[in-house]
Protein backbone atom coordinates (compact mmCIF):
# COMPACT_ATOMS: atom_id res chain seq x y z
CA UNK A 1 0.00 0.00 0.00
CA UNK A 2 1.44 3.19 -1.09
CA UNK A 3 2.32 5.49 1.58
CA UNK A 4 1.37 8.75 -0.67
CA UNK A 5 -1.74 7.74 -1.23
CA UNK A 6 -2.56 7.86 2.43
CA UNK A 7 -0.52 11.22 3.29
CA UNK A 8 -2.73 14.30 3.54
CA UNK A 9 -1.77 16.92 1.04
CA UNK A 10 0.23 19.49 2.41
CA UNK A 11 -0.93 23.27 2.09
CA UNK A 12 1.21 25.46 -0.04
CA UNK A 13 3.45 27.40 2.10
CA UNK A 14 2.43 31.18 1.29
CA UNK A 15 3.92 34.30 1.42
CA UNK A 16 3.52 37.41 3.73
CA UNK A 17 5.39 40.53 3.50
CA UNK A 18 6.67 41.46 7.19
CA UNK A 19 9.22 43.76 5.52
CA UNK A 20 5.73 45.64 4.21
CA UNK A 21 4.33 45.36 7.32
CA UNK A 22 7.20 46.57 9.26
CA UNK A 23 7.48 49.63 7.05
CA UNK A 24 3.68 50.59 7.48
CA UNK A 25 4.53 50.68 11.63
CA UNK A 26 8.06 52.48 11.17
CA UNK A 27 5.90 55.13 9.07
CA UNK A 28 2.99 55.21 11.38
CA UNK A 29 4.40 55.58 14.20
CA UNK A 30 6.96 58.38 12.97
CA UNK A 31 3.99 60.35 11.70
CA UNK A 32 2.35 60.01 15.27
CA UNK A 33 5.72 61.54 16.75
CA UNK A 34 5.63 63.89 14.27
CA UNK A 35 2.20 65.67 14.82
CA UNK A 36 2.42 65.53 18.48
CA UNK A 37 5.54 67.72 17.67
CA UNK A 38 3.93 69.72 15.11
CA UNK A 39 0.99 70.45 16.70
CA UNK A 40 1.38 70.47 20.32
CA UNK A 41 1.49 74.46 20.38
CA UNK A 42 -1.31 74.94 18.26
CA UNK A 43 -3.66 72.66 20.13
CA UNK A 44 -2.49 74.27 23.73
CA UNK A 45 -3.22 77.68 22.70
CA UNK A 46 -6.57 76.74 21.18
CA UNK A 47 -7.51 75.31 25.03
CA UNK A 48 -6.62 71.43 24.10
CA UNK A 49 -4.66 68.76 25.27
CA UNK A 50 -1.17 68.88 24.01
CA UNK A 51 -1.30 65.13 22.53
CA UNK A 52 -4.95 66.29 20.87
CA UNK A 53 -4.30 65.96 17.51
CA UNK A 54 -1.73 62.52 18.06
CA UNK A 55 -4.15 60.62 19.81
CA UNK A 56 -7.21 61.15 17.51
CA UNK A 57 -4.13 60.15 14.88
CA UNK A 58 -3.34 57.46 16.84
CA UNK A 59 -6.91 56.07 17.86
CA UNK A 60 -8.37 55.63 14.26
CA UNK A 61 -4.88 54.64 12.80
CA UNK A 62 -5.08 51.53 15.45
CA UNK A 63 -8.57 50.65 13.54
CA UNK A 64 -7.11 51.05 10.61
CA UNK A 65 -4.27 48.88 11.38
CA UNK A 66 -6.73 46.42 12.65
CA UNK A 67 -9.05 46.50 9.49
CA UNK A 68 -5.29 46.32 7.51
CA UNK A 69 -4.82 42.81 9.46
CA UNK A 70 -8.08 41.31 8.98
CA UNK A 71 -8.06 42.32 5.13
CA UNK A 72 -4.24 41.07 4.61
CA UNK A 73 -5.73 37.75 5.95
CA UNK A 74 -8.90 37.25 3.07
CA UNK A 75 -8.75 36.23 -0.53
CA UNK A 76 -8.53 39.76 -2.52
CA UNK A 77 -10.69 38.44 -5.02
CA UNK A 78 -13.28 38.88 -3.01
CA UNK A 79 -12.96 42.51 -3.44
CA UNK A 80 -14.28 42.57 -6.49
CA UNK A 81 -17.49 41.44 -5.51
CA UNK A 82 -17.63 45.19 -4.14
CA UNK A 83 -17.04 46.62 -7.49
CA UNK A 84 -20.50 48.03 -8.09
CA UNK A 85 -21.29 48.99 -4.64
CA UNK A 86 -18.04 51.13 -4.44
CA UNK A 87 -19.08 53.26 -7.87
CA UNK A 88 -22.22 54.11 -6.42
CA UNK A 89 -21.51 55.04 -3.24
CA UNK A 90 -18.63 56.72 -4.25
CA UNK A 91 -20.82 58.63 -6.81
CA UNK A 92 -23.64 59.36 -3.95
CA UNK A 93 -21.14 60.71 -1.56
CA UNK A 94 -19.55 63.31 -3.76
CA UNK A 95 -22.57 64.21 -5.15
CA UNK A 96 -23.73 64.96 -1.55
CA UNK A 97 -20.27 67.20 -0.69
CA UNK A 98 -20.44 69.19 -3.77
CA UNK A 99 -24.65 69.57 -4.20
CA UNK A 100 -26.09 69.38 -1.01
CA UNK A 101 -25.61 71.18 2.57
CA UNK A 102 -24.66 67.65 3.52
CA UNK A 103 -21.06 68.93 2.52
CA UNK A 104 -19.05 70.21 5.08
CA UNK A 105 -17.20 73.49 4.67
CA UNK A 106 -13.49 73.99 6.17
CA UNK A 107 -11.04 77.08 5.09
CA UNK A 108 -13.33 77.76 2.28
CA UNK A 109 -13.45 74.27 0.72
CA UNK A 110 -16.37 71.77 1.05
CA UNK A 111 -14.70 68.37 1.10
CA UNK A 112 -16.20 66.47 3.82
CA UNK A 113 -19.35 65.04 5.09
CA UNK A 114 -20.75 65.15 8.69
CA UNK A 115 -20.19 67.34 11.23
CA UNK A 116 -17.09 69.30 12.89
CA UNK A 117 -15.84 66.62 14.67
CA UNK A 118 -17.29 63.87 13.25
CA UNK A 119 -16.49 64.43 9.48
CA UNK A 120 -15.48 62.03 6.74
CA UNK A 121 -13.18 62.95 3.18
CA UNK A 122 -15.08 60.99 0.15
CA UNK A 123 -12.17 61.68 -1.94
CA UNK A 124 -10.05 58.76 0.16
CA UNK A 125 -12.85 55.97 -0.82
CA UNK A 126 -12.76 57.51 -4.43
CA UNK A 127 -9.03 56.60 -4.74
CA UNK A 128 -9.23 53.00 -3.51
CA UNK A 129 -12.98 53.19 -5.80
CA UNK A 130 -10.62 53.78 -8.81
CA UNK A 131 -8.02 50.96 -7.96
CA UNK A 132 -10.69 48.29 -7.51
CA UNK A 133 -12.84 49.62 -10.65
CA UNK A 134 -10.24 49.88 -12.94
CA UNK A 135 -8.26 46.30 -11.68
CA UNK A 136 -11.62 44.50 -12.14
CA UNK A 137 -12.16 45.83 -15.77
CA UNK A 138 -9.09 45.43 -16.76
CA UNK A 139 -9.03 42.57 -15.71
CA UNK A 140 -11.88 41.43 -17.82
CA UNK A 141 -11.29 43.17 -20.78
CA UNK A 142 -8.26 41.05 -21.32
CA UNK A 143 -6.41 41.96 -24.30
CA UNK A 144 -9.53 44.47 -25.48
CA UNK A 145 -7.52 46.94 -22.99
CA UNK A 146 -5.89 48.29 -25.82
CA UNK A 147 -9.30 48.71 -28.13
CA UNK A 148 -9.92 52.96 -28.58
CA UNK A 149 -14.11 51.90 -27.10
CA UNK A 150 -12.77 50.09 -23.95
CA UNK A 151 -10.91 53.28 -23.32
CA UNK A 152 -13.76 54.94 -23.59
CA UNK A 153 -16.08 52.90 -21.51
CA UNK A 154 -13.66 53.67 -18.36
CA UNK A 155 -13.43 57.12 -19.38
CA UNK A 156 -17.53 57.18 -19.04
CA UNK A 157 -17.19 55.21 -15.92
CA UNK A 158 -14.81 57.22 -14.05
CA UNK A 159 -14.19 60.62 -15.61
CA UNK A 160 -16.96 62.31 -14.41
CA UNK A 161 -16.12 60.94 -10.68
CA UNK A 162 -12.54 62.42 -11.19
CA UNK A 163 -14.01 65.82 -12.19
CA UNK A 164 -16.90 65.81 -9.27
CA UNK A 165 -13.94 65.23 -6.89
CA UNK A 166 -11.71 67.77 -9.13
CA UNK A 167 -14.30 70.30 -8.37
CA UNK A 168 -13.62 71.24 -4.33
CA UNK A 169 -9.74 68.87 -4.68
CA UNK A 170 -7.66 69.64 -7.24
CA UNK A 171 -5.16 67.72 -5.57
CA UNK A 172 -7.31 64.42 -5.36
CA UNK A 173 -8.52 64.80 -8.96
CA UNK A 174 -4.44 64.89 -9.93
CA UNK A 175 -4.01 61.70 -7.52
CA UNK A 176 -6.98 60.23 -9.03
CA UNK A 177 -6.31 60.77 -12.72
CA UNK A 178 -2.64 59.57 -11.79
CA UNK A 179 -3.49 56.29 -10.53
CA UNK A 180 -5.58 55.48 -13.77
CA UNK A 181 -2.98 56.65 -16.27
CA UNK A 182 -0.07 54.35 -14.21
CA UNK A 183 -2.60 51.46 -14.19
CA UNK A 184 -3.49 51.86 -17.87
CA UNK A 185 0.20 52.29 -18.77
CA UNK A 186 1.13 49.23 -17.43
CA UNK A 187 -2.09 47.23 -18.64
CA UNK A 188 -1.88 48.39 -22.49
CA UNK A 189 0.64 47.60 -25.42
CA UNK A 190 0.00 51.22 -26.85
CA UNK A 191 2.18 53.61 -25.17
CA UNK A 192 1.97 56.40 -27.16
CA UNK A 193 -1.27 58.23 -25.95
CA UNK A 194 0.37 58.25 -23.01
CA UNK A 195 3.91 59.59 -23.82
CA UNK A 196 1.74 62.05 -25.20
CA UNK A 197 0.06 63.22 -21.98
CA UNK A 198 3.11 63.22 -20.58
CA UNK A 199 4.64 65.93 -23.23
CA UNK A 200 1.26 68.04 -22.77
CA UNK A 201 1.85 67.82 -18.82
CA UNK A 202 5.27 69.35 -19.35
CA UNK A 203 4.13 71.62 -21.87
CA UNK A 204 1.86 72.90 -19.27
CA UNK A 205 4.21 72.95 -16.58
CA UNK A 206 6.51 75.38 -18.33
CA UNK A 207 3.06 77.70 -19.38
CA UNK A 208 1.24 77.03 -16.38
CA UNK A 209 0.55 80.87 -16.37
CA UNK A 210 -0.95 81.27 -19.33
CA UNK A 211 -2.74 77.81 -19.36
CA UNK A 212 -4.36 78.05 -15.87
CA UNK A 213 -5.43 81.83 -17.45
CA UNK A 214 -7.26 79.70 -20.49
CA UNK A 215 -8.60 76.99 -18.18
CA UNK A 216 -10.33 79.70 -16.18
CA UNK A 217 -11.92 81.57 -18.74
CA UNK A 218 -13.14 78.01 -20.05
CA UNK A 219 -14.47 77.61 -15.91
CA UNK A 220 -12.10 74.28 -15.60
CA UNK A 221 -10.60 75.87 -13.12
CA UNK A 222 -11.23 78.36 -9.94
CA UNK A 223 -10.33 81.39 -9.40
CA UNK A 224 -8.43 80.41 -6.21
CA UNK A 225 -6.61 77.63 -8.10
CA UNK A 226 -5.33 79.93 -10.94
CA UNK A 227 -4.47 82.45 -7.64
CA UNK A 228 -1.95 79.16 -6.50
CA UNK A 229 0.09 79.36 -10.12
CA UNK A 230 0.59 82.92 -9.70
CA UNK A 231 1.34 82.67 -6.14
CA UNK A 232 3.72 79.84 -6.89
CA UNK A 233 5.44 81.72 -9.82
CA UNK A 234 6.89 84.58 -7.33
CA UNK A 235 6.16 83.52 -3.61
CA UNK A 236 7.57 86.62 -2.70
CA UNK A 237 4.84 89.14 -4.35
CA UNK A 238 1.91 87.59 -1.96
CA UNK A 239 4.12 87.83 1.40
CA UNK A 240 0.96 87.97 3.69
CA UNK A 241 -1.02 86.28 1.49
CA UNK A 242 -0.86 83.20 -0.66
CA UNK A 243 2.65 83.13 -0.67
CA UNK A 244 2.92 83.25 3.14
CA UNK A 245 2.69 79.35 3.84
CA UNK A 246 4.53 78.82 1.19
CA UNK A 247 7.74 81.25 2.10
CA UNK A 248 7.20 80.12 5.74
CA UNK A 249 7.81 76.46 4.70
CA UNK A 250 11.16 77.38 2.88
CA UNK A 251 11.98 79.29 5.76
CA UNK A 252 11.77 75.88 7.56
CA UNK A 253 13.52 73.68 5.61
CA UNK A 254 15.98 76.22 4.60
CA UNK A 255 16.78 76.44 8.61
CA UNK A 256 16.95 72.80 9.41
CA UNK A 257 20.48 72.67 7.59
CA UNK A 258 22.23 69.10 7.74
CA UNK A 259 21.27 68.00 11.38
CA UNK A 260 18.25 70.29 12.39
CA UNK A 261 17.49 71.91 15.65
CA UNK A 262 16.12 68.72 17.13
CA UNK A 263 12.86 67.12 17.72
CA UNK A 264 10.48 69.53 19.07
CA UNK A 265 12.61 72.71 18.44
CA UNK A 266 10.62 73.96 15.69
CA UNK A 267 10.04 77.63 15.47
CA UNK A 268 8.03 77.68 12.31
CA UNK A 269 5.25 75.70 14.02
CA UNK A 270 4.59 78.03 16.86
CA UNK A 271 2.14 79.87 14.69
CA UNK A 272 4.07 80.81 12.04
CA UNK A 273 3.53 77.80 9.74
CA UNK A 274 -0.43 77.23 9.52
CA UNK A 275 -1.63 73.58 9.63
CA UNK A 276 2.39 72.14 10.46
CA UNK A 277 0.64 68.94 10.82
CA UNK A 278 -1.42 68.80 8.00
CA UNK A 279 -0.20 69.39 4.19
CA UNK A 280 3.44 71.25 5.48
CA UNK A 281 4.65 68.26 7.91
CA UNK A 282 7.70 67.58 5.45
CA UNK A 283 8.84 71.32 6.22
CA UNK A 284 8.84 70.92 10.53
CA UNK A 285 10.39 67.38 9.47
CA UNK A 286 13.20 69.11 7.34
CA UNK A 287 13.26 71.90 10.68
CA UNK A 288 13.98 69.53 13.57
CA UNK A 289 15.51 66.46 11.52
CA UNK A 290 17.48 68.02 8.74
CA UNK A 291 18.56 66.74 6.03
CA UNK A 292 18.97 63.18 7.15
CA UNK A 293 15.27 63.25 8.38
CA UNK A 294 14.29 64.00 5.23
CA UNK A 295 16.46 61.14 3.39
CA UNK A 296 15.31 58.83 5.84
CA UNK A 297 11.63 59.56 4.96
CA UNK A 298 11.96 59.23 1.30
CA UNK A 299 14.02 56.08 1.78
CA UNK A 300 10.90 54.60 3.97
CA UNK A 301 8.42 55.46 1.02
CA UNK A 302 10.72 54.58 -1.92
CA UNK A 303 11.49 51.02 0.26
CA UNK A 304 7.54 50.29 0.80
CA UNK A 305 7.49 51.17 -3.31
CA UNK A 306 10.12 48.23 -3.88
CA UNK A 307 8.10 46.06 -1.73
CA UNK A 308 4.96 46.82 -3.81
CA UNK A 309 7.01 46.39 -7.34
CA UNK A 310 7.87 42.69 -5.70
CA UNK A 311 4.34 41.61 -5.18
CA UNK A 312 2.84 43.16 -8.34
CA UNK A 313 5.66 41.15 -10.01
CA UNK A 314 5.01 37.54 -8.15
CA UNK A 315 1.26 38.00 -7.75
CA UNK A 316 -0.93 34.88 -8.78
CA UNK A 317 -2.67 36.86 -11.52
CA UNK A 318 -3.32 39.99 -13.30
CA UNK A 319 -6.45 41.29 -11.03
CA UNK A 320 -4.06 41.11 -8.28
CA UNK A 321 -1.01 42.50 -9.38
CA UNK A 322 -3.44 45.39 -10.73
CA UNK A 323 -4.14 45.72 -7.02
CA UNK A 324 -0.80 46.37 -5.84
CA UNK A 325 -0.10 48.65 -9.15
CA UNK A 326 -3.13 50.76 -8.28
CA UNK A 327 -1.68 51.59 -4.57
CA UNK A 328 1.83 51.82 -5.63
CA UNK A 329 0.77 54.46 -7.77
CA UNK A 330 -1.49 56.47 -5.23
CA UNK A 331 1.44 56.15 -2.67
CA UNK A 332 4.43 57.36 -5.14
CA UNK A 333 2.09 60.55 -6.71
CA UNK A 334 0.92 61.56 -3.50
CA UNK A 335 4.48 61.10 -1.92
CA UNK A 336 6.02 63.00 -4.73
CA UNK A 337 3.48 65.93 -4.39
CA UNK A 338 3.64 66.82 -1.03
CA UNK A 339 6.98 67.24 -0.95
CA UNK A 340 7.24 68.97 -4.40
CA UNK A 341 4.37 71.62 -2.74
CA UNK A 342 7.26 72.18 0.36
CA UNK A 343 9.98 72.83 -1.49
CA UNK A 344 7.73 74.69 -4.05
CA UNK A 345 8.50 73.27 -6.92
CA UNK A 346 4.62 72.96 -8.06
CA UNK A 347 2.36 74.98 -7.13
CA UNK A 348 0.13 74.94 -3.44
CA UNK A 349 -2.53 71.51 -4.01
CA UNK A 350 -3.01 70.83 -0.57
CA UNK A 351 -1.76 67.22 -0.36
CA UNK A 352 -1.10 65.16 2.45
CA UNK A 353 1.61 63.15 3.12
CA UNK A 354 0.71 59.36 3.16
CA UNK A 355 0.71 58.13 7.15
CA UNK A 356 2.45 61.38 8.59
CA UNK A 357 0.31 64.22 8.09
CA UNK A 358 -2.90 64.76 10.14
CA UNK A 359 -6.25 62.89 8.55
CA UNK A 360 -8.48 60.57 9.97
CA UNK A 361 -10.01 59.43 6.80
CA UNK A 362 -6.68 59.25 5.03
CA UNK A 363 -5.15 57.11 7.28
CA UNK A 364 -8.36 54.57 7.64
CA UNK A 365 -8.02 53.97 3.64
CA UNK A 366 -4.50 53.83 3.58
CA UNK A 367 -4.94 51.39 5.91
CA UNK A 368 -7.13 49.22 3.96
CA UNK A 369 -5.03 49.71 0.24
CA UNK A 370 -2.08 48.24 2.56
CA UNK A 371 -4.64 45.45 3.59
CA UNK A 372 -4.93 44.31 0.18
CA UNK A 373 -1.93 44.52 -0.83
CA UNK A 374 -0.76 42.37 1.97
CA UNK A 375 -3.35 39.70 0.83
CA UNK A 376 -1.92 39.82 -2.84
CA UNK A 377 1.64 38.72 -1.32
CA UNK A 378 -0.39 36.12 1.36
CA UNK A 379 -1.58 34.15 -1.80
CA UNK A 380 2.04 33.85 -3.13
CA UNK A 381 3.35 30.57 -3.01
CA UNK A 382 6.45 29.90 -1.67
CA UNK A 383 8.73 27.48 -3.68
CA UNK A 384 10.00 24.71 -0.81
Amino acid sequence: MAQNGNRKKKKPRRFYDYSLLVTIICLTVFGLIMIYSSSSYNAQISGLSASYYMTRQAAIGLMGFAAMLLISKMDYHFFAKFTYLSIIVSYVCMILVNFTPLGYEVNGKKRWLGTRNMRFQPTELVKVTVILVLAVIITKLGKRINEWASWAMIGAILLPLALLVTMNNLSSGIIICGIGYVMMFVACKKKWPFLTVVAVGAAAYLFAEPVAQALLKAKILQGYQVNRILVWKNPEAYPLDGGYQILQGLYAIGSGGLLGKGLGQSIQKLSFLPEPQNDMIFAIICEELGLFGAVFVIFLFLFMIYRFMLIAGNAPDLFGALLVTGVLAHIAIQVILNIAVVTNVIPNTGVTLPFISYGGTSVLFLMVEMGMVLSVSNQIRMER
